[in-house]
């Protein structure tokens, strides 16, 4: 997931939250003169880790600042780097014009899944299906400030269950007093895409970051709160053959 590196851009202390390390992203990857080398750049280190797939951030590529020439740049780089883009992770927008943007930048690069949050999902349903089913594509909803599996499954609503589904965040439902286990057998159904993330708990003392602070400081798998090996056997053995995204987003080390 290339919004691991939310706080590279920061020098890897994101000390004022994560629209400080959000906002110093965009700065850096809108500008179409140094987009290519960038991007190439940032590919190159999720390439040499190994993988061969990757969760495009909005951070990397957004919709609000995306011209057909980054398109087209993003797309030639991540065939060149033999990775396939499996989901566009970040913020849609709350209109349907601001959707629709989202929709064509994840279509333009064969990307099946956007995960991540728009309000439309609550604000206007039907127009949020119409646009997702005319561009060919499905909604993971992400999970973040729920804190019930009532409240994430009124969230996705009933109906239109191959369009609208979940993106399941493992690192958000412990934060949230969720168990983890029993929220991917509530939503395996519904699973769109997996953000498989282990979380930190909540420390004593303040540290001065925030997702540290609210006991979401994420950290390697199987070193924090959630049963990483557990949700992979578990969803591997009831026939999920989806993705999983590694997410490791830490404020103040580079992961």
């Amino acid at each position: 997931m290339s919004a691991n590196f939310v706080a590279r851009e920061i020098g890897y202390n994101m000390d004022s939250g994560w629209m400080q390390g959000d906002n110093a992203t965009n700065a850096c990857f809108s500008p179409l003169a140094t987009y290519e080398e960038r991007f190439s750049a940032m590919l190159d280190d999720v390439c040499e880790l190994g993988f061969k797939a990757i969760d495009l951030w909005t951070g990397h590529l957004n919709w609000t600042w995306a011209t057909p020439a980054h398109v087209e740049i993003a797309k030639r780089q991540l065939t060149e780097h033999g990775l396939r883009a499996v989901s566009y992770a970040g913020w849609f927008g709350a209109t349907e014009q601001e959707v629709e943007a989202a929709c064509l930048v994840a279509r333009a690069l064969e990307i099946p899944v956007l995960g991540g949050l728009t309000p439309l999902l609550e604000t206007d349903r039907p127009a949020l299906v119409s646009i997702l089913r005319k561009h060919g594509l499905v909604l993971g909803y992400e999970n973040h400030p729920e804190t019930s599996i009532d409240e994430i499954a009124g969230k996705l609503g009933q109906g239109d269950e191959e369009v609208i589904g979940i993106a399941l965040d493992t690192g958000w439902l412990a934060t949230r007093g969720i168990d983890v286990m029993e929220g991917l057998k509530a939503f395996l159904p519904r699973l769109k895409h997996v953000h498989l993330k282990d979380v930190e708990a909540k420390p004593k003392e303040p540290t001065g970051y925030e997702f540290k602070d609210m006991g979401h400081g994420t950290c390697v798998h199987g070193m924090g709160v959630v049963p990483i090996r557990e949700c992979v056997h578990y969803l591997i053995t009831n026939n999920y053959r989806g993705e999983m995204s590694i997410e490791h987003e830490p404020e103040d080390f580079d992961p």
